[in-house]
């Protein structure tokens, strides 16, 4: 009698291995199987989010069918606990293993902000402020000319004082180097004098091939002791940024005293006038070497040269004749 009952409870117990078996081996299969979605499903893991927040989502989404085995499969793999913040997308047919691989890998949707060169830091705010998927304010505007143009990739959320600090930390860099890199005996003692006059070349020309004889116009004019007389320098000390003048200066205006007339100041205006991009920075840094003192828009987008005045009015003469024939 006794051994029947042994043999009975051992019959048992084989065969409740076997079945945990099977369902454990069912477990792992549906844990790396194809899964149900059908079409791709973005989910957002907040931050702070744990694994119990992120199951019902993907169960409603229809990612998954069975928690229990999400669940389990995710604390066994380790992957319960490396939750990465971000906007994921889940492709059909991901199976539970992919979606917590996507999902602890921090490869997020990426969304883009481009910043293009010449923008003062005010209209740069203004581009962040009016981005949708950013999040947060800025409290101060950054210092002007401290803001790297470029296009900035980021996650869903991301706040806008991180990309702000991403710009500062660029800017900072590509200055860095093109102040180790500058050519010898340029007439401007720091990095931020650099900075200043890249900002400058900014404004003047959008072409590549000219920033380098724009800079040497006014580095050959900062050695002459000549003053720089541009243009956008004197703009800036009207709007400081904030507007769009949208019309030519007005002779009262070249008149006016401010710290950024260059037509009456001597040198270069206090501040950068303009976020400068990288090309500017290293014009400035490394201009041509031309006797150029002058140059006025040529028509066609560029600008005319010239060495002595007479040349120049010569141009200028040009330039006012395309003006009033259009």
């Amino acid at each position: 009698m006794r051994k029947s009952l042994a043999a009975n409870a051992l019959t048992l117990i084989i065969f409740g291995m076997i079945a945990l078996a099977v369902v454990v081996s069912w477990g792992r299969s549906q844990f790396y199987v194809a899964g149900p979605l059908v079409e791709p499903l973005l989910i957002t893991v907040d931050s702070g989010d744990n694994l119990s927040d992120i199951t019902p989502r993907l169960v409603a989404g229809g990612a998954i069918e069975n928690e229990q085995i999400f669940r389990l499969g995710a604390r066994y793999s380790g992957l319960a606990s490396q939750l990465k913040f971000g906007e994921y997308e889940i492709p059909a047919g991901a199976s539970m293993e992919g979606i917590l691989l996507l999902i602890s890998s921090g490869r997020s949707i990426q969304y883009k902000v481009t910043i293009p060169e010449g923008l003062s830091s005010f209209e740069v705010v203004q581009v962040l402020l009016e981005d949708p998927i950013l999040t947060g304010e800025i409290a101060d505007i950054p210092p002007e000319g401290s803001l790297a143009p470029d296009t900035y990739l980021f996650g869903r959320g991301a706040s806008r004082d991180s990309i702000i600090e991403t710009m500062t930390e660029a800017q900072l860099d590509i200055l860095t180097a093109a102040w180790i890199g500058r050519m010898p005996n340029l007439p401007v003692n720091t990095a931020e004098e650099l900075l200043i006059l890249a900002s400058i070349i900014e404004k003047e020309t959008g072409l590549a091939e000219e920033r380098r004889q724009v800079a040497s116009v006014f580095i050959n004019r900062l050695e002459r002791g000549m003053r720089l007389q541009t243009d956008p320098s004197v703009v800036y000390g009207i709007t400081l940024g904030r507007e769009k003048l949208g019309r030519g200066l007005r002779r009262s205006e070249l008149d006016r005293e401010t710290p950024y007339n260059t037509y009456l100041i001597s040198g270069l205006p206090p501040t950068p006038i303009a976020n400068p991009g990288r090309a500017a920075i290293a014009a400035a840094a490394n201009p041509d070497n031309t006797p150029y003192l002058f140059f006025v828009a040529d028509g066609t987008g560029g600008h005319a040269f010239a060495t002595t005045n007479a040349d120049h009015n010569a141009n200028v003469a040009r330039w006012r004749a395309i003006e009033n024939s259009n």
